[in-house]
């Protein structure tokens, strides 16, 4: 095996490479916030002959996404990207494209959505595509992002898959900066990742046909989405060949989930995305004061991998599980993921905390990892926990107060 060079990439730079060396032949694109460095770069590489195939520039989202579905269903390998507002206007085009069964990987880079709004990152922007039956595969950092494109077509385009794949990763913390990204030579790519070859049945003008129906009733639709379920189920699979596949090729192994300091861990905090740096040296200073503290890390979010989850979370007595989303009305959206994995379960973790965090990208600090520590101590924990500074508890106060004043006057 050929010695890998190692270049300085952004986040953004390294979602291009990934798609330059899966030898992507069509890219259509619609530029926003941080996303735009990726398909900026991928547009001059196709200009300049260095990418063979086609690029091009869509007038929205939502067409970005029907144009990737529908030059995937003539069997070409195709990659788009966006982010937060962007992927809510392509949404229904996601839905469709998933019923296709195309096989293809898309970026997403979190941003925090509107109202009010914002560039920085949180995850309600990927959180909202959750069920529509893209494979996700969330990236702490710019290797991770390369990587888990490869590893992403082979998933997709797998027979027993055929789905869209998504890769995350944070906006601003990961897409702009800079890390070393190992990039292997062309034909170590090709034996891991040969060029693409669709098992379905695929559109050529030159022999019509139809694939799909419009139907009125339950049986047929419910046949339908019992196959993409069970595409689903199989891509757990799929993703864990693909990751031993990859370890043999290249020497780096990803499992569904990552633990950092587990083993005699008395909390842990659950994270994932570019977060998780964050929480590992929150946990490396609270066991240097004495703290068994420790983390899991969830890689692939889609399809859930529950036993994975149960599996590592079995004996340790506090859980804390860290949203960088917020359902309202509700809390965050992993934590009742992470409850129903360990429900039925036995040894499971004595107590699950809720806790909401990097809200529109707000800074996680060691206060913060110890005010968890210190919740999940308490004989009652209460409510989820929302993680604030001084201004922002003046703000809460206030607000407290005005529906106080409320609930009086009633």
């Amino acid at each position: 095996m050929k010695t890998p060079k190692k270049i300085m990439l952004t986040g953004n730079k390294a979602a291009a490479w990934g798609a330059r060396m899966a030898r992507v032949e069509y890219v259509p694109a619609f530029p926003i916030t941080p996303q735009t460095e990726i398909v900026e770069t991928l547009a001059k590489w196709f200009a300049d002959g260095t990418m063979q195939g086609k690029f091009t520039n869509m007038d929205s989202e939502h067409s970005m996404f029907m144009a990737a579905g529908s030059a995937g269903a003539t069997g070409v390998r195709v990659f788009t990207a966006s982010s937060s507002q962007g992927i809510l206007h392509g949404l229904e085009s996601l839905y469709t494209v998933t019923g296709w069964r195309v096989p293809m990987v898309i970026v997403n880079v979190s941003r925090a959505l509107a109202t009010p709004i914002t560039l920085e990152p949180d995850h309600n922007d990927v959180m909202s595509t959750r069920d529509c039956g893209l494979i996700q595969l969330h990236a702490e950092t710019c290797q991770e992002v390369f990587d888990f494109i490869l590893m992403g077509y082979k998933i997709a385009e797998d027979p027993e898959v055929c789905l869209p794949l998504l890769v995350n990763l944070d906006g601003f913390y990961l897409s702009f900066t800079r890390e070393p990204v190992l990039i292997p030579g062309e034909d170590e790519v090709r034996n891991f990742l040969p060029l693409y070859t669709a098992t379905q049945p695929v559109f050529q003008a030159s022999q019509p046909m139809a694939r799909a129906s419009a139907v009125f009733g339950g049986v047929t639709y419910t046949s339908f989405k019992l196959q993409q379920e069970l595409a689903s189920r199989n891509a757990e699979k799929i993703f864990a060949k693909t990751a031993h596949d990859f370890k043999d090729r290249f020497g780096r192994y990803y499992g569904p989930v990552e633990t950092f300091h587990l083993d005699d861990a008395e909390y842990v905090f659950v994270m994932s995305n570019s977060f998780a740096t964050k929480g590992k040296s929150a946990v490396i200073k609270l066991r240097q004061q004495g703290i068994k503290a420790g983390l899991l890390k969830l890689r692939l979010f889609r399809p859930f991998p529950s036993e994975a989850i149960a599996s590592v979370l079995a004996g340790h007595a506090k859980v804390a599980v860290i949203d960088q989303n917020l359902a309202p009305g509700m809390g965050g959206i992993t934590y009742p993921e992470i409850v129903t994995a360990l429900y039925d379960k036995k040894n499971r973790p004595e107590k699950i905390l809720s806790v909401i965090g990097g809200l529109g990208g707000k800074d996680m600090d060691d206060q913060d990892f110890r005010t968890i520590i210190e919740t999940l101590d308490k004989s009652n924990m209460g409510k989820p926990l929302f993680l604030y500074d001084e201004e922002d508890a003046k703000n809460f106060d206030r607000l407290l107060k005005i529906a106080k004043l409320k609930e009086v006057s009633s």
